[in-house]
């Protein structure tokens, strides 16, 4: 099941960007039966699943639905959709460990729901793209984390070192059903879409304590949020977030409070010259009319010539030249992301993991190919060496206690050995000269 975008799909994609695009106070009114064409359903069933995910409350897999008809399936979903019959499931709830501490409520909608929102979004992303603003990066095509990251960088080196260090609280929880559906309707006027979004955003949610016991939330009566998890909510809540971006630009702060936003999703910062007081109460102001809340213990006001801050798993500030002594504005990996990749290599690297060596050794070079093609910015030498340093210790160890080696196994598990006959991955092997750097 090839995951390439059809051509028709994709010269559909182009008028509506190109129409967008050329027509900012366009309202598009036909879009729904492009939503259940039968082409865009088997793509939006291949992308859901080359995304693979747990079964929602159904407990239906893809490997099930296979294996019953996949076309009959898709058939009857399409039957539903032009019926307009369709009714999302419940979302099952689920509670992840965040990197930071705590928990985070993530949503996982039904393989069916899963497909009929991939559709959505093949057909509205497309319209909504053409207006999001320059200074948003998250869940957009052809768009980063590391292009965030490395903006950021930039603008730093130019002199904006006045940083406000901004966070929402529970962004994708407090979004405004009423609101974000306006900012829907501002360009689709479609009211069977409208009210597919709607069905979505007040889809009930389901909950098993540790008993087992069954436990509903939200349905009709929640008027905020949009569950984490769903295929459609990264593009709510990217265009729920232009709103802020686009007043941002419109009412000219950029030139009054000489600054830049900077934005991937909720995660945001502002890098002013000399004005973050005023960007930072203008941005509390507009937070508030939307129905947003900063978080005021962890938004700060930063001089990122004299004091680091973190962004999107980077670390952003002033540096010291390990040769020449001079100082810089630099970027690195944040000592929170390297301790993260450590505890991910200890955990695959547990004596108990009794897979063959081929097969743990791909897992782990795995897991430092995709660490490593993240962190490819900036001053990234001394972030690797620890990440080296551990994985050499942990690999020595877990193959010394699965060959009951004595001692501590330098002699047969040498650095060379482990990083050479083993074809362990050593990052530091593959690093790239950092880029220019600014002066502080």
């Amino acid at each position: 099941m090839s995951l390439e975008t059809p051509d028709k799909i994709r010269n559909l994609q182009r008028k509506l960007y190109c129409k967008a695009k050329a027509e900012p106070a366009f309202r598009f009114y036909l879009l729904y039966d492009k939503i259940h064409r039968e082409d865009i359903l088997h793509h939006a069933y291949a992308q859901a699943r080359a995304n693979a995910g747990a079964p929602g409350v159904d407990g239906k897999s893809f490997a099930e639905i296979e294996a019953s008809g996949l076309e009959g399936w898709l058939a009857g979903l399409r039957e539903d959709l032009v019926s307009k019959r369709y009714r999302p499931d419940p979302v099952r709830r689920v509670l992840i460990p965040k990197p930071g501490g705590g928990e985070r409520a993530l949503g996982i909608p039904t393989i069916r729901d899963r497909v009929v929102q991939t559709a959505a979004k093949i057909v509205l992303e497309p319209i909504f793209e053409a207006d999001f603003e320059d200074s948003a990066y998250g869940y957009r095509p052809r768009r980063s984390a590391i292009d965030a990251v490395e903006e950021v960088h930039r603008q730093l080196c130019r002199g904006y070192t006045d940083v406000i260090d901004a966070d929402l609280s529970k962004y994708f929880d407090t979004i405004p059903h009423a609101d974000l559906l306006k900012s829907v309707a501002r360009r689709v006027v479609d009211r069977h879409v409208l009210w597919l979004i709607k069905l979505w955003l007040q889809a009930p949610v389901e909950e098993r304590d540790d008993d087992g016991k069954r436990r509903m939330s939200g349905g009709k009566s929640n008027k905020r949020g949009t569950p984490q998890g769903g295929v459609a909510s990264p593009l709510l809540a990217v265009i729920y977030m232009n709103r802020f971006l686009k007043h941002w630009r419109v009412s000219g702060c950029g030139e009054a409070f000489r600054a830049h936003v900077i934005a991937y999703a909720d995660d945001f910062v502002i890098l002013s010259r000399g004005h973050a007081d005023e960007a930072l109460t203008w941005t509390r102001t507009v937070m508030a009319k939307l129905g947003l809340t900063l978080n005021e213990a962890k938004t700060s006001l930063k001089d990122a010539r004299r004091e680091s801050f973190d962004f999107l798993g980077y670390t952003l500030g002033p540096r010291h030249h390990p040769k020449g002594g001079d100082w810089y504005l630099g970027a690195s990996p944040s000592k929170k992301s390297v301790q993260r990749i450590k505890t991910k290599i200890g955990e695959l690297l547990k004596p108990g993991n009794k897979g063959a060596w081929p097969e743990v050794r791909e897992r782990l070079n795995s897991l430092l190919g995709g660490w490593s093609a993240y962190f490819c910015h900036g001053s990234l030498r001394s972030a690797y060496e620890a990440v080296d340093q551990h994985v050499y210790d942990r690999v020595r160890n877990f193959l010394r206690k699965r060959h009951k080696v004595q001692g501590r196994g330098t002699e047969r598990f040498s650095r060379g050995y482990i990083y050479g006959e083993l074809a362990v991955l050593r990052l530091r092997s593959g690093h790239r000269q950092s880029p220019p750097r600014a002066s502080r």
